[in-house]
């Protein structure tokens, strides 16, 4: 098993992997041409965005400054709106319904990594350094029209319904259920979406 295929099954994987590595970059590389290209310059955005995602439906925009782990396991649906200096760590697969608004700040995680040290880092080397620390994933599936509010940051593992709304600045820990109005930290229920 690739320390790829570990990671997409949520297995400790090694992020210094050559594999991993160079994707990783690639992806660093294609985030940077697109938060430095113009605003106006749809047909440069789209030609990056479609070699950077994994996958995308019709009438994606995506405000700069925006970052990613990977790229290619972010997977959008039709009619998206992902607002500025949003942040998706991409270890595992995030996927994203039709017609969702993705407020700025959001971040969206896919990684943790363990809480003992030894497990996280290994032993330390001769040499005083140590490997890159493990990591373990968890996909993210927001569904359909979803509206996640700002500054709201989702944790590895979550799935967030069809027609919920995500309040600002909560925390998303367990799974929220088709419409919903839910807020807080940790984010909780609050009333049905109807």
């Amino acid at each position: 098993m690739t320390e790829r295929e570990k990671m997409l099954a949520g297995e400790l994987y090694d992020c210094g992997d050559k594999e991993l590595l160079t994707q990783w970059h690639k992806a660093k590389n294609l985030i940077r041409d697109y938060n430095q290209t113009n605003s106006e310059d749809a047909v440069e955005k789209d030609r990056i965005l479609t070699e950077l995602l994994g996958g995308r439906g019709s009438n994606l925009w995506i405000t700069a400054p925006f970052f990613v782990d990977y790229g290619n396991n972010i997977y959008f649906g039709n009619n998206c709106e992902v607002n500025m200096n949003c942040t998706f760590l991409d270890d595992n697969r995030i996927i994203i319904g039709d017609n969702a608004l993705i407020a700025p700040n959001v971040q969206i995680y896919t990684a943790f990594h363990p809480t003992n040290a030894i497990e996280r880092f290994g032993k330390i080397k001769e040499d005083g350094s140590f490997s890159f620390c493990k990591t373990q994933t968890a996909p993210v599936v927001i569904g359909n029209n979803v509206w996640i509010g700002g500054g709201a940051i989702i944790m590895p593992g979550v799935t967030i319904g069809n027609n919920v709304v995500i309040g600002a600045g909560s925390i998303v820990t367990k799974d929220i259920p088709d419409h919903q109005i839910a807020y807080g930290n940790p984010c909780r229920l609050i009333r049905e979406n109807i």
